[in-house]
């Protein structure tokens, strides 16, 4: 392994079904930090409010256990959490079942910070230290948790227009360039991702694609306190499976389009589909469906939407694209009542041609300006997505995301169009993820690419040797193949030997982590960002 670069590593995970990644969520790990923002005003509420709230949206009333001696059911709750170590005196506990342990192992530590109350499940419930204060009893403690954080935070879905983008491939792209068109339209936005969360101009790390319910409405309080208006949010088929976004309300939802990924979470595409479709269950407003695949379709004749499409007839449309030298491209955008907007784009290739038409659709569909939407776009770049690495060398240098076929086939293929020379490839596999992809993915590296380094991506807990192997034998067996393929299990040295290789016009890119500046390798997460490796590496002399 090589050595690690001084700089402080996250990867933000997209979760299991019943875990967290600190103590409380269900998987204890005490010393695990998140970033938490939450308004700086909160109007106490009773325990009893949260739980008539708990009732009217789940359906189930819970059991409210009062001992002997408290302060009985109406006790004042200021906050909420599932993380024990993050309880802030006035909070409700949500002590959460996992895979490995129950978040109320932790009730004692959560009481000892200040927790007031707890909100757990049967199980749960019999831990002694859950028994000395009031809590609230649901068997599905997931689902209940995010209404009671919503009604907990003052609703603060129903004082913003929130805009929720989910999909297999996009969200993040989209929900820039979603951001900066609402802002061109003159409004104060809002920005919750994979890369970062912002709001009204700050910063602060993303943990999770979608964060956690009480996180999420803590935020979204936070957004309506400071002036936001508007804001665009990726929604995981992991948030919508957990109820991370239960109790939240949209003015638009967005799909963008499904292919295979999180096989390791959903056990069928069907599975994975019924997941994304639940944010078009009701809990949006309007609704902005990508049919360029057969997903969106299905979805699409399921519920009233707005469509998009960059092939075949849509409520949006794009006609007259160009793609020029630089990379950037630009089109006119056909949306409704004779709508046709002239639209520049840094970003390459037909996907984010569509992910620009769902931008400008869920921005048009809140009545916003549709020609200040769409200049709005002009200067979008996204971390970590088709990201351009410059450092005076005469061939082009791209980190990406793709880390999926679906994805990894469209980059290639887009930056095949954008240079004249030689596609150079690095390329990794995630490990405890989905196994099947993995000799897709080595296939088509082989196929889209000239020259291939199969390499380490984040192996986790799994042989890295064994994923670069599935690799090896998945592009062993490519039909057409054209690449000349070699194994670097060492992902630095890879990054050096294909900017070694490189000629005047070929292309580098390294795909798989984007903007991640991580390396999971064991119980570790080793510091490595592929942006900092390729800059580093362009800047040395040729050997």
């Amino acid at each position: 392994m090589p050595p690690a670069p001084s700089r402080t590593a996250v990867e933000p995970p997209e979760g299991r079904a019943g875990t967290s990644t600190s103590a409380g969520g269900g998987d204890a790990d005490p010393t695990a930090q998140e970033a938490v923002v939450r308004p700086a005003t909160v109007l106490p509420t009773a325990l009893d409010a949260l739980a008539a709230r708990i009732a009217e949206a789940t359906g189930t009333s819970p059991e409210v256990r009062v001992p002997d001696g408290s302060s009985g059911a109406d006790v004042p709750t200021t906050g909420a959490t599932l993380r024990a170590h993050e309880v802030r005196p006035g909070d409700l506990f949500a002590a959460l079942p996992g895979a490995r342990a129950h978040g109320a192992d932790y009730a004692d530590q959560a009481l000892d910070r200040g927790a007031v109350a707890v909100l757990t499940d049967p199980a749960g419930a019999t831990r002694p230290a859950v028994g000395t204060v009031p809590t609230l009893v649901h068997p599905q403690p997931r689902e209940a948790l995010g209404p009671a954080c919503s009604r907990l935070y003052g609703d603060p879905s129903a004082h913003l227009a929130l805009l929720g983008i989910t999909g297999t491939s996009g969200k993040t792209t989209t929900v820039y360039l979603l951001e900066a068109a609402l802002a061109a339209a003159g409004t104060t936005t809002g920005l919750i991702g994979t890369v970062e969360t912002r709001m009204h101009g700050r910063r602060v790390p993303s943990a999770f694609t979608t964060p956690e319910a009480p996180d999420l409405q803590a935020l979204l309080a936070a957004m309506v306190e400071q002036g936001v208006s508007h804001a665009a949010m990726e929604v995981s088929s992991h948030a919508l499976a957990q109820g991370r976004v239960s109790g939240t309300r949209y003015a638009v939802g967005a799909f963008t389009n499904l292919s295979a990924e999180h096989l390791d979470f959903h056990p069928t595409m069907e599975d994975y589909f019924a997941a994304k479709a639940r944010l078009f269950d009701g809990r949006a407003d309007r609704h902005v469906v990508c049919v360029d695949d057969a997903w969106g379709r299905r979805l699409a004749d399921s519920v009233a939407a707005t469509t998009v499409s960059t092939t075949g007839p849509a409520d949006w449309t794009a006609a007259d694209v160009v793609a020029h030298p630089d990379g950037s491209q630009s089109f006119r955008a056909l949306g409704p009542d004779g709508l046709a907007l002239p639209v520049t784009l840094r970003l390459p290739g037909a996907f984010n041609v569509a992910n620009a038409l769902v931008a400008l659709a869920c921005g048009h569909a809140t009545g916003l300006d549709p020609e200040r939407l769409a200049a709005g776009l002009a200067t979008v770049t996204v971390p970590g997505r088709m990201q351009r690495v410059e450092a005076g060398q005469p061939f082009l240098a791209v980190v990406d995301y793709a880390h999926k076929p679906a994805a990894v086939e469209a980059l290639l293929r887009t930056l095949r169009t954008q240079v004249d020379g030689r596609v150079l490839t690095v390329l990794g596999c995630g490990g405890d993820r989905d196994r099947e992809k993995r000799p897709v993915m080595g296939a088509l590296a082989a196929q889209l690419s000239d020259l291939v380094w199969i390499t380490d991506d984040n192996p986790r807990s799994e042989d890295p040797a064994a994923i670069r192997a599935a690799m090896l034998d998945g592009a062993r067996v490519a039909s057409d193949a054209r690449a000349i393929v070699a194994e670097e299990g060492d992902r630095r040295a890879a990054i050096r030997a294909a900017v070694a290789a490189a000629r005047p016009g070929d292309v580098v890119v390294v795909a798989g982590k984007g903007h991640e500046l991580g390396q999971k390798v064991g119980a570790r997460t080793l510091p490595f960002s592929d942006v900092d490796e390729l800059t580093t590496a362009l800047g040395e002399e040729p050997a």
